[in-house]
């Protein structure tokens, strides 16, 4: 299953593919599918590249991918699916323990989604956390980005029907279930059944689920009612990620993006003053075609002025679909470079004040697993105790010793130090 939203994935993809050469000589019944964003793009070149393919399959044709099996069990050869289909394929998964984590990491590797917080890392995570896709494609055509191209037109899921799924998982023990779309801010738009705002709500009463994120959101459709859905639903995650990709009007038009600095900052301040603790991360593109120094500085005095928690910054590259490739005055590579590096160590500096403002509070923690990094200086009689992790409610990794937290367990924990990119502390009471 695979992801072309860069360049790295792409390549990626193919070169998983292509370990499978050897195996198929030796076990020519195996059936070798490349499915999703890639196979929409390629179509049938993408056995020019790896011609021990059976199947191409496109990101509407999931549907028919049971037919497509049985058709090369039959003696057909290299099959192309890229055609559209009339609605989303609605397919529950397997809700047993084992697919429970071996599907998510499937997912997560090829996930077109890259919001911070939605990796899920390890099985311990896979087995409280879980992606539910509400929706598919998108239509504000940025011209730096394929997916209007490789997903097709934007359709949501049917509320009642990723109602049910949330049920299933909670039933089965997931606790933390993260909403994704390309512009989770316009589901239901189109079809007129409910707006995201509702559904979050509908999410929020879910027994066993005991946090609720969601990714991605674009700015020009962040509406106050879903401000005050973060505000009021217990569930609903103190964090928002709100791409921005530029601080420069100039810039944000060459994209697309449908909105200037000014309505994205006012968009901020709004979310702030009905939630002040709120954390706040975007994406940014350095070094789009034709972006001047002055445009660049924008972007840095933007970082300035809202203070981030954290960002998730890249220096532009070309996808041959998406229109930005034909834009004249690229910027050269080094100069991308430096420019990126710039603002991750301005980026660094904000998280750190944000980070080191939280020594002292107490944070609500959902239990992960067991810490990957051991810290060490801590209370001696705390020293044997194993260590765990676990993440805030505006998405604060948290580090902390424990004798009784189990994995999907909410713990209360003080913190009392403050690292780039996480934070560490002890129980309350402990």
């Amino acid at each position: 299953n695979t992801c072309s939203i860069r360049h790295k994935a792409e390549e990626k993809a193919f070169s998983f593919l292509g370990r499978f050469a050897k195996i198929k000589k030796k076990k020519p019944a195996m059936i070798i599918v490349m499915a999703g964003c890639v196979a929409q793009q390629e179509g049938k070149k993408a056995f020019k590249r790896v011609p021990h393919l059976d199947i191409v399959l496109g990101t509407q044709a999931f549907g028919r991918f049971s037919e497509h099996i049985d058709a090369v069990r039959a003696g057909k050869t290299k099959i192309v699916d890229i055609k559209d289909a009339p609605s989303i394929y609605e397919n529950l998964p397997d809700f047993s323990e084992s697919n429970l984590v071996s599907s998510d990491l499937a997912s997560s590797n090829n996930s077109e989604y890259d919001a911070p917080g939605l990796v899920n890392s390890s099985s311990d995570k896979n087995r409280i956390s879980r992606f539910v896709t509400i929706m598919q494609g998108c239509e504000n055509f940025c011209t730096y980005c394929v997916v209007p191209y490789v997903r097709g037109k934007e359709r949501s899921r049917k509320p009642e029907s990723i109602i049910r799924e949330i049920t299933l998982l909670a039933k089965s023990g997931v606790k933390e279930i993260n909403l994704l779309g390309q512009n989770v801010n316009s589901y239901g738009q189109k079809e007129k059944e409910m707006c995201f705002a509702e559904l979050l709500a509908q999410v929020n009463k879910i027994k066993g689920i005991k946090r609720v994120r969601f990714a991605t959101s674009h700015p020009k459709d962040l509406s106050m009612d879903l401000i005050y859905a973060i505000r009021d639903l217990d569930k609903v995650c103190n964090h928002l990620h709100l791409p921005v990709q530029s601080g420069s009007d100039r810039i944000l038009k060459k994209m697309n993006r449908g909105y200037t600095r000014q309505t994205y900052i006012k968009r901020i301040l709004d979310l702030k003053k009905q939630c002040p603790d709120i954390g706040v991360s975007t994406d940014i593109i350095v070094g789009f075609p034709s972006e001047t120094r002055d445009d660049f500085n924008e972007t840095m005095q933007l970082l300035d002025e809202i203070e981030f928690d954290s960002i998730f910054a890249f220096a532009y590259s070309d996808r041959t679909s998406a229109p930005a490739a034909r834009f004249s005055h690229q910027i050269d590579e080094k100069e991308k470079l430096d420019r990126l590096n710039k603002l991750l160590e301005l980026q660094e500096h904000y998280t750190k004040q944000k980070n080191l403002a939280l020594t002292g509070k107490i944070l609500e923690i959902l239990v992960e697993g067991k810490s990957a990094k051991q810290h060490t200086g801590f209370d001696k009689s705390k020293e044997n105790m194993e260590q765990m992790t676990g993440r805030s409610p505006c998405n604060k990794i948290v580090h902390f010793p424990s004798q009784h937290a189990k994995i999907g367990d909410l713990i209360k924990i003080k913190i009392k130090n403050a690292y780039p990119h996480s934070l560490w502390g002890y129980p309350t009471g402990a």
